[in-house]
C-alpha cells in the first residue's frame, strides 16, 4: 500500500511555532502542506496567497507546531493490559522479563500483532504523536510480523520506523534476522519510489540473549543497507553481568566490537553504562534513547543522560510503551532527572530539548526529509494544541510555556503527511469498532498465554 497523497492543506489562524534550531512564533500565522511536505509557513495572510484551493483547517486561534516524536516504542505490548501472569510475582527485573513480556511476545499472533498495534497508533493519534520509532518482537511469529505492523501504521497514518529485536532465547536468532533483512528490502525499495511513511532499522532485543554469531551478521548486515541498529542497552545491571561473564566485555564494548555502533545506531535505556561506554557512544555518534517512566516502573535506575549529554551524546526520549503521550514523557523526564540529582535547577532546558529538538534530529537520519519542524521542504506532520497562553508567549518565555502549558494541554488536530488524521478531537479512523475487535482478540490471546 502507497502513502496515501493528500490535496494541499492550509492549517490557518493560529500562533505557529515552528521548533528546530531556529524556533520561530509567529502569530496569526499558517502553514501550507502539498502532496505531504511543508511548502509554506508564515504570517496567514502571506500563505493564503500561495494556497488557492487548499482545503482549510482552522486553528481557531490554537497553537500550530510539529507533531511530536516518540523514539522507543513496543506497539506489540497492548495486551498485556489487565493481564494477570500465570507466574508467581516477579522478583527483579529480569523475572519480569521471563514471567511476563516473553511468555507474551512469544504467544503472539499476526492477529494479535494487528490489533496490538492498532490500539496504541490511535492513542498516537489522540495524544499528538506523529512519528514513532518501533522495536517488535514475538517470538513464535516473526516472519512475515513487520509487514502486519506496516499495514496498521498506513492504516492509521502515523509515519514510523519499524524493527524486530531478534533474539537467541528460543533458538529462533536466524529467523528473526531473515525478517529484519526482508523487510528492510521492501521498505528501502518503497523509500526511493517516493513512499517515505515506513522506514526499517535491524533490531536486537538485549544482548544478554544475542549470541557473538547473531550480532556480527546483524551489525554486518545494519552497515551494509546503512539502516542502524535498535537495541536496548543496560537497562538493567543483569545486562552488564551476563555480557562480561559470558563475554568478557561491557555491553557497549561488545556492540562496538561487532560494528554496531554509529550516527543510526539507537543504545534504548542505557541505564547502567559506564563513562567509557558513554566515551565510545560520543565518538562514533551513538543517539541514546530515554525512558523515565519505564524505567522508574521497573526500577532499574536512573540514566546518566547529563553525562551522556555533557559528553556530546545525543540524547533522544522514548516512552518504551508505558504510554504514547510524549507530552506527560518529557514533564516526567524533567522532575526524574532533577529528583536524582537533588538539585531542582537542572535539566528543564535539557528536557525540552530532547522532545523539541533530539528526537527531531534523530527520527530525520530515517526518512528522505526532515520531520519535527516546520519548516519548507519539511514533512507537514503538524499538531493544533489547544492551548491560549496566559501570559505573554515570544522567543524568552517560550520554553516555560512548553513544559508546563503546552504539553499539558489537548491535542485538536494531527495532521500527519498533510493527511488529517483527527480534527477537532474527532479521529478518521473508527476508534468504537477496532476497540470491540480489540477486545475480542485479546479476550483469545488470554486463553492461548
Amino acid at each position: 500500500m502507497a502513502a496515501k497523497k493528500s490535496k494541499a492543506l492550509l492549517i490557518t489562524n493560529g500562533t505557529v511555532v515552528t521548533l528546530g534550531d531556529n524556533n520561530k512564533i509567529i502569530s496569526d500565522g499558517a502553514v501550507l502542506i502539498e502532496d505531504g511536505v511543508i511548502q509554506a509557513v508564515g504570517k496567514a495572510a502571506a500563505v493564503k496567497k500561495k494556497a488557492r484551493g487548499a482545503k482549510v483547517l482552522d486553528a481557531k486561534g490554537r497553537v500550530i507546531m510539529p507533531g511530536f516524536i516518540n523514539t522507543h516504542m513496543h506497539l506489540y505490548s497492548t495486551f498485556c493490559r489487565g493481564l494477570s501472569p500465570k507466574q508467581p510475582p516477579a522478583k527483579n527485573f529480569v523475572e519480569v522479563l521471563e514471567r511476563l513480556w516473553w511468555p507474551l511476545d512469544k504467544a503472539l499472533n499476526g492477529r494479535d500483532v494487528l490489533y496490538s498495534s492498532l490500539i496504541p497508533l490511535i492513542d498516537c493519534i489522540k495524544n499528538g504523536t506523529t512519528t514513532i520509532i518501533d522495536h517488535h518482537e514475538s517470538q513464535s511469529f516473526q516472519t512475515g510480523s513487520l509487514s502486519v505492523i506496516e499495514k496498521a501504521c498506513r492504516q492509521a497514518g502515523v509515519r514510523s520506523v519499524l524493527t524486530l529485536g531478534i533474539s537467541d532465547r528460543y533458538g529462533k536468532g536466524e529467523e528473526g534476522i531473515q525478517e529484519n533483512i526482508d523487510f528492510i528490502g521492501k521498505i528501502q525499495a518503497k523509500q526511493k519510489r517516493g513512499d517515505d511513511m515506513i522506514a526499517a532499522m535491524m533490531g536486537l532485543h538485549a544482548l544478554f540473549t544475542v549470541n557473538d554469531k547473531s550480532l556480527k551478521k546483524s551489525c554486518d548486515i545494519a552497515n551494509a543497507v546503512g539502516c542502524g541498529m535498535h537495541v536496548h542497552i543496560a537497562e538493567d545491571k543483569a545486562d552488564q553481568v551476563a555480557n562480561k561473564k559470558k563475554y568478557g566485555k561491557s555491553v557497549i564494548e561488545r556492540l562496538h566490537a561487532a560494528g554496531g555502533l554509529g550516527p543510526k545506531t539507537l543504545a534504548i535505556h542505557c541505564v547502567h553504562v559506564s563513562d567509557r561506554e558513554i566515551g565510545l557512544m560520543a565518538k562514533t555518534g551513538t543517539c541514546a534513547v530515554h525512558n523515565p517512566e519505564s524505567n522508574m516502573n521497573n526500577a532499574v535506575g536512573v540514566s546518566p543522560v547529563m553525562k551522556m549529554m555533557e559528553r556530546g551524546v545525543l540524547v533522544g526520549l522514548g516512552t518504551d510503551a508505558m504510554t504514547t503521550d510524549m507530552k506527560a514523557e518529557v514533564r516526567v523526564a524533567n522532575v526524574f532527572q532533577k529528583h536524582a540529582a537533588k538539585n531542582s535547577q537542572v535539566f528543564f532546558v535539557e528536557a525540552c530539548n530532547m522532545l523539541m529538538k533530539n528526537n527531531a534530529k534523530i527520527a530525520s537520519r530515517f526518512f528522505n526529509r526532515p520531520v519535527g519542524e516546520l519548516k519548507k521542504g519539511c514533512y507537514g506532520d503538524v499538531v493544533v494544541m489547544d492551548y491560549d497562553p496566559p501570559t505573554p508567549m515570544n522567543g524568552n518565555t517560550f520554553l516555560g510555556h512548553y513544559l508546563f502549558g503546552i504539553c499539558a494541554a489537548r491535542v485538536d488536530s494531527t495532521i500527519v503527511n498533510g493527511r488529517v488524521l483527527m480534527q477537532g478531537g474527532r479521529l478518521a479512523l473508527n476508534e468504537k469498532k477496532i476497540n470491540a475487535e480489540s477486545r475480542k482478540q485479546a479476550a483469545d490471546f488470554w486463553k492461548r498465554f
